[in-house]
């Protein structure tokens, strides 16, 4: 089959629009809680709206790109996305939040389903592996981007010493004064509309599902609702996402609450450092992998991001500033060490058990909600604490995970070749 590398290109880019328009929410939240007037328990609906999207959607959109193909749900994600973000910017209100959220987070995960099959028949299965890590990349600098454009764009909106390009001219008469992180949902209506307008020309391969990348909901999901360990697991990515989500909505606003840090200006920049870290930890993490068991790298990982946890809660602001992006980095390696443990631990059905996984990412949206309900009875700082539950529940993993096939470790290589 012939390679497509401009497919491939625009997969990336994909990868980069997903994480830049899913995790500009734990910015824009102190923003969001003062302009509505909002409890920090009625915040934590917000990223409940979006990733309950994951929930609802994972394995139907697993189902419907057989039916309709990858161009039409590609196409459909984005104009979701984008009538979301288009609704959000010209009627901003806490309720048009709620829907808009939960509109992009349809569309984002329709692209999370759709994208890594067609990255393994457009850049080749030989170089699939080294394509995935290179998308996480991508992924990882948007993460990174998304809350320094929110920053710029709230600094120099309606500014009298700002920028005067055309970007910000355009923004000044469409944004209220009073709202000047609404720009952001302007900017990413223009970006969704474009890339379906991209897809739209664009020519696309055929792809020929693998079986373990098919989800079916009968006989399999039936098999597979009766084994404790698929439950067991699917938890394991609940939490995984609720914590990572759990910090990351957080951070800004207790760095104001707490430390009387600007949303605007620092506390963007904290956050942009997480997932800059958590980026850069997934590399790390792919090295450790190499040498050690996956599930003790697992174990050494969460016990790092509990510590540091902790460390951000209740030490100074300087320690804050850097424990905060430290726990970015511990968490970098759970979800692909859970997920592959996960996949590793039943002989079949690896496609339906995938969907049922990715519905996990559910946890995105209730953890953080649990978080701000806390919040209103004992204040921010202790309602973080909960997420050490969760991380706990992580922790466990590594020590009672038994996969059917352990992880390749260089040590394991070696005894290859001396029974060759």
């Amino acid at each position: 089959m012939q390679r497509n590398i401009f497919i491939v290109i625009l997969i990336f880019l994909i990868f980069f629009v997903i994480s830049f328009l899913t995790n500009i929410l734990g910015p824009i939240i102190p923003d969001i809680v003062k302009s509505f007037d909002l409890s920090i328990g009625l915040a934590g609906f917000l990223p409940f709206a979006f990733f309950v999207a994951y929930g609802v959607m994972s394995i139907p959109a697993g189902l419907m790109v057989e039916r309709f193909g990858e161009k039409v749900m590609l196409i459909g994600a984005f104009l979701l996305a984008f009538g979301g973000a288009l609704l959000f910017a010209l009627i901003p209100g806490f309720a048009i939040a709620l829907f808009s959220l939960f509109l992009i987070g349809i569309g984002m995960a329709i692209l999370q389903v759709v994208i890594n099959p067609l990255l393994r028949v457009s850049g080749g299965e030989e170089k699939f592996a080294f394509y995935s890590v290179l998308a996480q990349l991508f992924f990882g600098a948007a993460s990174f981007l998304s809350p320094l454009l929110y920053s710029y764009l709230v600094l120099n909106v309606h500014s009298p010493n700002g920028d005067s390009g055309f970007l910000i001219g355009t923004l000044n008469g469409l944004v209220p004064e009073s709202l000047k992180w609404v720009s952001l949902y302007w900017v990413f209506a223009v970006i969704a509309l474009a890339m379906a307008a991209v897809i739209a020309m664009v020519r696309f391969p055929k792809v020929e599902l693998l079986e373990d990348e098919r989800i079916d909901v009968g006989k399999s999901f039936a098999e597979l609702a009766k084994n404790r360990l698929v439950w067991l697991f699917f938890l394991g990515i609940f939490c995984y996402v609720g914590t990572e989500q759990g910090i990351a909505n957080w951070i800004s606003q207790f760095l104001q609450t707490y430390h009387g840090v600007d949303p605007a200006t620092t506390g963007a920049s904290v956050i942009s450092y997480f997932w800059g870290l958590l980026t850069i930890g997934c590399f790390l993490g792919l090295l450790l992998l190499k040498i050690f068991d996956s599930r003790k790298v697992l174990v050494f990982f969460t016990c790092g991001a509990i510590v540091s946890l902790l460390m951000a809660l209740f030490g100074p602001r300087e320690m804050a500033f850097i424990s905060f992006p430290m726990a970015g980095f511990f968490a970098s390696v759970m979800y692909s060490v859970i997920f592959s443990l996960a996949l590793n631990s039943v002989p079949r059905h690896h496609g339906t058990f995938s969907g049922i996984l990715c519905a996990g990412i559910a946890g995105g949206a209730v953890v953080p909600l649990i978080v701000g309900g806390l919040g209103e009875l004992v204040g921010l700082r202790f309602a973080m604490l909960f997420l050490l539950i969760p991380l706990g529940y992580i922790a466990s993993i590594g020590i009672w995970a038994k996969p059917l096939v352990n992880n390749e470790t260089v040590s394991s290589v070696k005894e290859l070749f001396k029974m060759s």
